[in-house]
């Protein structure tokens, strides 16, 4: 099965889902970070049956979206890619950038009003 087309297919189900909901931005949060956490299980499962894997651009791509809370959870529930550099630096990357954007986000809406 080629899991990296059903990834992105999910990443559009889920900004449809998430626009639908009266709080989009924390609908769309929450069902990211859970879709990632499914995602990291499903490539630390077809690591261990030796088949083809979630491509780490993927697993990046997730984090950076916003996932970045479940890819950490998954980490540490699944044992998979807590040490592999250099994935470890770009999703430590995507982790600041996202907290950076969150942070200029808040200043912005603090100050706006």
């Amino acid at each position: 099965m080629r899991f990296n087309p059903f990834c992105y297919g999910l990443l559009a189900v889920l900004v449809l889902v998430s626009y639908f909901y009266f709080h989009s931005f924390w609908a769309w949060l929450l069902l990211v970070n859970v879709a990632t956490l499914l995602v990291y299980g499903i490539d630390k499962f077809a690591a261990r049956k030796s088949w083809q894997r979630v491509p780490e651009m993927t697993l990046l791509a997730f984090g950076l979206v916003g996932g970045w809370l479940g890819a950490i959870a998954a980490q540490q529930l699944f044992r998979h890619k807590t040490q592999k550099q250099p994935f470890r630096t770009w999703f430590m990357l995507s982790v600041v950038l996202n907290v950076a954007a969150l942070a200029g986000w808040g200043y912005w809406l603090a100050s706006s009003v």
